[in-house]
């Protein structure tokens, strides 16, 4: 596999650890989207916030993930809010192999109570604004993953363990797949309609064999199920 794998998820789900140990096992490159942007402005991520605002540290955001993505053989940490703009999910999508860290929001603010350098979560309700970024941007991380990756707490070796397993067995995730699907395995898509979004799975024996996954998205919401 040549493509950049990108891993992408809320502030707090272990991107950046995550991303170094992957990038350790496989002899690859390992950069950290928003260090890379700090890189090139000279200046902390708060200052570009505190200077450009929001919309200004999007479109360097943007500009750097483009670099990114014309690398190979690389492992990208995104920053949270990489999700939140269409042309970074194209991006990513297209030039790459996405993997979501899904953390909940008790192992999130677990991780972040303490943090005073995230300049979305200043303010007198931190926690609360993290709960509404994670709603706002859930979906939007599980249209653009390839495959998702739950960051639970376990050992980092044996979840990194897990993500490689993945990756071998499906080394160029395609939404057209030219072998068929075997059995017990399942494909993974995202259809990005910002607000939208919404995941597909396809595979043999879901109904009878539901895996976690399947489970996990079909709790509480309305789906679609087409069956031979």
């Amino acid at each position: 596999m040549t493509r950049p794998i990108f891993l992408v998820g809320m502030p707090g789900s272990g991107k950046s650890t995550v991303g170094r140990r992957l990038a350790a096992r496989l002899d690859r490159p390992f950069i950290d989207a928003d260090h890379e942007i700090e890189a090139r402005c000279g200046v902390s991520i708060a200052t570009i916030f505190d200077i450009e605002g929001e919309a200004g540290f999007r479109e360097r955001e943007t500009r750097v993930l483009q670099a990114l993505a014309e690398q190979r053989d690389v492992i990208v940490a995104t920053g949270g809010g990489a999700v939140l703009r269409p042309v970074n999910r194209r991006l990513l999508r297209e030039n790459g192999v996405v993997l979501y860290l899904d953390a909940s929001l008790g192992e999130l603010w677990n991780r972040l109570r303490h943090d005073r350098r995230r300049p979305l979560l200043r303010g007198d309700d931190p926690r609360g604004r993290l709960a509404a970024l994670l709603e706002q941007r859930r979906l939007l991380y599980e249209s653009v993953a390839t495959m998702p990756g739950r960051s639970r707490r376990q050992p980092i070796e044996r979840f990194v363990g897990d993500i490689m397993q993945v990756l071998e067995s499906q080394p160029q995730a395609s939404a057209c797949p030219q072998q068929g699907i075997a059995q017990g395995d399942t494909i993974e898509l995202g259809v990005a309609l910002a607000e939208r979004s919404y995941p597909i799975l396809i595979g043999e024996g879901l109904l009878e064999r539901p895996p976690p996954r399947l489970l996990e998205l079909v709790a509480g919401r309305q789906v679609a199920i087409i069956s031979n």
